[in-house]
């Protein structure tokens, strides 16, 4: 890679003591922190240094300034470029028991430590170090913004986090699961106060906590 910035976003400097385009670098992020419902679920990916301005070329960028669709497509290309990739998540007793941090390193950890070749260096999602990693890491604020690779992460991290929770709309239609995934829309707390809540619903978030909800 050059020592320029491989879009207006990307940041080329994260990587600048690595030279050899050999070298194996990974990238972890997770999705559903933030949702009332269901798992936290972690995507890691792995690739070399050399390959990672294929992502860019692919159209790969924060999964949150793209499409469902988009994202969709794009999950074979990340997989024909990666040397590997590994989903793993927290279910949501583990995050009723652990809190939604930890849970969501967990996550990561079961993610990283399931790629088929482990990396030089693993760009880690965020502020927080992954706890019982056993390779160098890198964590970097924003890191689905800045780095590809954690990019690439976010979106097979969301593309199956999403079919989950859809899988799951039929068995509790009355949560409109299909059209918010889990997270906290008007619509969705206005069922749980209406229906309580039910088993996969995280009964530590306060939004889940109300005298008259079952489950």
């Amino acid at each position: 890679m050059s020592n320029e910035q491989l879009t207006d976003n990307f940041d080329d400097s994260l990587l600048a003591e690595f030279i050899s385009s050999d070298t194996l670098v990974g990238g972890v992020d997770e999705v559903g922190r933030g949702a009332l419902f269901g798992s936290v679920v972690a995507a890691s990916v792995v690739l070399p240094l050399s390959a990672i301005p294929k992502l860019v070329a692919a159209g790969v960028q924060d999964s949150k300034k793209l499409s469902a669709k988009k994202r969709q497509e794009l999950v074979w290309p990340i997989k024909q470029i990666v040397a590997g990739w590994h989903i793993s998540y927290a279910s949501v007793s583990e995050i009723d028991n652990l809190n939604i941090l930890q849970a969501s390193l967990l996550a990561m950890n079961r993610s990283i430590s399931g790629l088929p070749v482990m990396p030089d260096i693993c760009l880690v999602d965020g502020k927080f170090r992954v706890p019982n990693l056993s390779i160098p890491q890198k964590t970097v604020i924003k890191g689905d913004l800045r780095s590809p690779v954690i990019a690439a992460a976010s979106i097979l991290a969301k593309v199956w986090r999403d079919r989950l929770v859809i899988g799951l709309a039929e068995k509790y239609p009355e949560y409109n699961l299909a059209a918010n995934k889990g997270y906290p829309t008007a619509a969705h707390r206005l069922a749980i106060q209406q229906y309580g809540i039910c088993a996969e619903h995280r009964r530590s978030f306060k939004l889940c906590q109300c005298s008259d909800c079952g489950g």
